[in-house]
């Protein structure tokens, strides 16, 4: 019995170490801290009509997975491929001057190595803002097969510009405070990306936001540092506040409606008496993308949910024409 005991407490010590040491790899980032936050300007042949219009898109991408985002499928090369030329080509039709990605793949293996950025950026877009909110070898979602959980996934938000970008801030928002140990190291951190970008000389404050899906005490957290930090600009600074905030519009009780309430803050591409809904993109039922801006220093031209991209991600953009005031 004390041999059979010995063998049995010998194999749980190794399994222990085993478990201990897959932890820590598969938790491990592949990038250092300085690159989860980066500006750039890209030298090439860009060129940009002066105008005293301009126009806005946000835009969960689902890293391009389309309608199996989150599923538990074969997602073959093909299928990214194709999504990214519905993405290419429908955004050389709208041509906006600014985009605001959630979402959006940097070089990972779920996507096969393209950098998604780069990609759309290369339409016309010289300035790029990325920040980082997902860097794992080992990511345990969806959660069966296994088999999909091992490779590297560098993921975030993405602001693209025709105009200049800088003052770039990566915040990062409140965790899920009751999330056991493993899952909370593989948590996909919710970020509030902050950066200036210079319309007709004036300082146009952006705030690209994604916030938490599933737990909706933290949600509701997340969304007040957001308010806060779109207070701390709205008075000084034409200001907006754009990205998917995974709070439904027909939702009473949604966080989204202190947004609704709040005085001269404009809300692109809104009915709530004909709604057009940006969740799921191959039947939409639920609007959570919007794009808010601050009436007293934006006017607003026109507005609408872009239907014509299709399956190419879960969700579908949201498109705002605007003028500085």
């Amino acid at each position: 019995m004390k041999h059979y005991l010995k063998h049995f407490f010998r194999f749980l010590f190794l399994l222990i170490i085993a478990f201990v040491i897959f932890f820590f790899w598969a938790s491990s980032s592949t990038l250092n801290k300085s690159e989860y936050a980066i500006l750039q300007v890209v030298e090439g042949n860009f060129t940009v009509d002066n105008d005293s219009v301009f126009s806005i898109i946000t835009y969960n991408i689902g890293y391009l997975s389309g309608m199996t985002n989150n599923l538990p499928v074969s997602k073959p090369k093909g299928l990214f491929d194709t999504n990214l030329d519905k993405v290419l080509e429908e955004t050389k039709k709208v041509n906006p001057d600014i985009i605001a990605f959630q979402e959006i793949d940097y070089n990972a293996s779920r996507s096969f190595n393209i950098n998604q950025e780069s990609e759309i950026a290369n339409l016309g877009f010289k300035y790029r803002a990325k920040t980082i909110n997902w860097d794992e070898t080992y990511v345990p979602f969806p959660y069966w097969p296994p088999t999909m959980h091992f490779g590297k996934v560098v993921s975030g938000q993405s602001i693209i510009s025709k105009y200049p970008l800088k003052d770039q801030q990566r915040i990062v928002l409140e965790r899920v405070s009751n999330a056991p140990f493993y899952r909370d190291a593989f948590y996909l951190e919710r970020l509030a990306q902050v950066v200036k970008v210079t319309l007709n000389n004036k300082e146009v404050i952006l705030i690209n936001v994604h916030l938490e899906a599933f737990d909706k005490t933290t949600r509701a957290n997340q969304f007040e540092e957001v308010l806060a930090i779109f207070n701390r600009y709205k008075e000084n600074y034409p200001t907006i506040l754009l990205g998917d905030f995974n709070s439904e519009a027909r939702d009473k009780e949604a966080v989204i409606q202190q947004m609704f309430t709040m005085e001269n803050i404009g809300n692109a591409a809104f009915d709530l008496e004909h709604l057009s809904n940006t969740y799921d993109s191959k039947n939409p039922k639920v609007r959570i993308d919007y794009i808010f801006y601050t009436k007293n220093s934006i006017e607003y031209i026109s507005g609408k949910v872009l239907n014509e991209f299709g399956e190419a991600s879960d969700h579908l953009p949201v498109f705002m024409e605007f003028r500085l005031k």
